[in-house]
């Protein structure tokens, strides 16, 4: 068995960026926030600041007592793209990229003469990074026979690391890691194999298949079972069972019409979002989170669309019917997803202008610029709801084309 993935981990991305194109920030704690206020939570800490006990997570206030000398810095979405896009530039220089899975971690796939050198390929990918986009943008690099392990390899040496796993190396060389550090494993599994008497790596890698199967009720068991061996198994695919968008409130919007001027900017997004992934939705939930108090929550369910306006005017039946005070964050999820394939445009003539309007507002905020055009209910409403990243997400902000001659 040769090796034959190599997966890059950028380390502690958001802040990194900020380091490079800042260099007053370079070798200090920083903490990027989604807003300037100390009630809000750090989506990215630096390595300096890790030291301090702050990390994803913590709160603004606890961060700052944490780190005297902490660094806060408002997140900048559209940057962190556009310095995303400049990376993967620079690695497709070593290795056409096989797949980017975030913002911040991408895998390659190496063919049979490239495997021996996989060690020397895993360096120049991190040299072309340090040189061609910037010295303080660190990735730590797995190199694995199998898509599983290659990512699991970059947990084993952080920052900056660079680890080959072989199949002489297993199941000894992930001992050393928590369970939390196999992906997959989130808390309520972590919590479901406590139960089963299972606490750390080595005790899972000494089950056998027919209990992880048991365990984890199911074939997903025994996958993981085989990956944990080596085994290059081929992914299975996925189905997106929902588009979501939340966002917490700057003070000043932190009342019912912040809000919901708010989520109409988020239904914008989410509702091309649904129609770039090429799905269709039957259920809009939305909800509101108030710093000392209980969630709102509102549900409707809906014939299948992709139409915005549709769905504005769901989402705002559901807010003005009884609109929560002092809404500290707000969000809305589109669920219950139906694919194109399995749907058509709509028959009915009004319903049919909706969902084509939807496409062309799409098509020409693709080609000029996001927000060239949009729905009246949306004008002015400025900083609400602006761009976020999740690092769980393929980043796509859009930015606009230069339009095509026609030929």
């Amino acid at each position: 068995m040769s090796v034959k993935y190599i997966f890059l981990d950028m380390n502690a991305y958001f802040a990194s960026v900020e380091q490079q194109l800042r260099p007053e920030l370079r070798g200090r704690p920083v903490c990027v926030v989604p807003l300037d206020a100390d009630t809000t939570f750090c989506i990215a800490a630096s390595y300096e600041a890790r030291f301090f006990g702050v990390k994803t997570g913590t709160r603004v206030r606890e961060a700052r007592r944490r780190a005297r000398e902490l660094a806060v810095v408002e997140a900048r979405p559209r940057v962190y793209v556009e310095v995303h896009q400049q990376i993967l530039e620079a690695v497709g220089e070593v290795l056409p990229v096989e797949e980017v899975l975030s913002i911040d971690e991408m895998r390659f796939a190496l063919m049979k003469n490239e495997a021996p050198r996989a060690r020397e390929l895993g360096r120049e990918l991190k040299a072309a990074i340090r040189h061609r986009v910037g010295p303080w943008l660190r990735a730590s690099v797995g190199i694995a026979p199998n898509r599983y392990l290659a990512k699991v390899a970059t947990e084993l040496e952080k920052p900056d690391g660079l680890v080959e796993i072989t199949p002489a190396d297993l199941p000894q060389i992930l001992w050393p890691l928590s369970l939390r550090n196999l992906y997959g494993i989130g808390r309520r599994m972590e919590a479901r194999l406590h139960r089963h008497g299972v606490y750390t790596v080595r005790q899972l890698t000494g089950l056998s298949c027919a209990a992880m199967r048991r365990i984890w009720g199911g074939v997903v068991g025994e996958r993981l079972w085989r990956s944990l061996r080596g085994e290059d198994l081929p992914p299975v695919p996925t189905r997106r069972r929902s588009v979501g968008h939340s966002h917490v409130l700057p003070p000043e919007l932190r009342r019912p019409a912040g809000g919901r001027q708010t989520l109409i900017r988020l239904l914008h997004k989410a509702a091309a979002r649904l129609r770039r992934k090429g799905y269709w939705t039957r259920h809009l939930t939305v909800y509101a989170t108030r710093q000392h108090d209980s969630t709102w929550v509102k549900k409707t369910w809906l014939e299948p669309t992709q139409d915005t306006r549709l769905l504005l005017n769901a989402l705002t039946a559901l807010w003005d019917a009884d609109p929560p005070r002092q809404p500290f964050k707000v969000g809305l999820v589109l669920e219950h997803l139906l694919p194109e394939r399995d749907t058509s445009p709509p028959l009915w003539p009004e319903a049919r202008r909706g969902y084509q309007l939807s496409h062309v507002l799409d098509e020409i905020n693709s080609l000029y610029g996001p927000d060239t055009v949009y729905f009246a209910g949306m004008h002015g409403l400025g900083y609400a709801g602006e761009d976020r990243i999740a690092f769980g997400e393929i980043p796509h902000i859009e930015t606009a084309r230069k339009p095509q001659p026609r030929r």
